[in-house]
């Protein structure tokens, strides 16, 4: 059957089902919601991908569960990023904290890019000076003194104290 011809009435028998296991997924009542919707949300516009004779049941299943599987990747990047700015490895889900933590990677976001794979290569992902030298095909000195620039800037820009990056001579 194809998704264009999905009535209500079936969309209403499945949906119990969807919620129960995404519910089950997520512990969460709002977050179950939120990845029912955003299953049937992307079934309906996907259902080309739908194969013939697959069973609709299990399709959206499908999509439920690789939903949830990108929402916590995507969770859990952004928790270690958060742990390297606050230097905790739990993070609080009070109001405040997340207000604090979103300012802090909005401020993140304004450094400049090279200064921000650095610091996400050597203090997220952990690589050595050398390993990040090697990725981003620049000399050790060039990470060292980056790094320490990158990590001057970002507490300023915390702090509230911005000062203007230097003006570099080209060669």
């Amino acid at each position: 059957m194809a998704l264009s011809e999905l009535t209500d009435s079936e969309i209403r028998e499945v949906m119990p089902h969807l919620q129960r296991f995404a519910l089950w997924l997520t512990r969460n009542a709002h977050s179950a919601e939120d990845l029912v919707q955003s299953c049937l949300t992307k079934a309906l516009t996907r259902e080309r991908q739908k194969e013939g004779e697959q069973s609709l049941r299990a399709w959206l299943f499908t999509i439920l569960y690789r939903q949830f599987i990108d929402g916590e990747r995507r969770r859990k990047r952004y928790l270690n990023i958060l742990s390297f700015f606050t230097g905790e490895e739990a993070l609080g889900q009070s109001a405040e904290s997340l207000a604090i933590a979103d300012d802090t990677l909005a401020l993140f976001a304004t450094l400049p890019t090279d200064y921000r794979a650095l610091l996400l290569l050597v203090s997220v992902e952990g690589l050595s000076y050398k390993e990040a030298a090697e990725t981003l095909d620049i000399p050790l000195g060039t990470v060292m003194s980056r790094l320490s620039r990158a990590r001057k800037l970002l507490h300023e820009k915390l702090e509230g104290k911005v000062t203007p990056l230097p003006l570099r001579r080209l060669k």
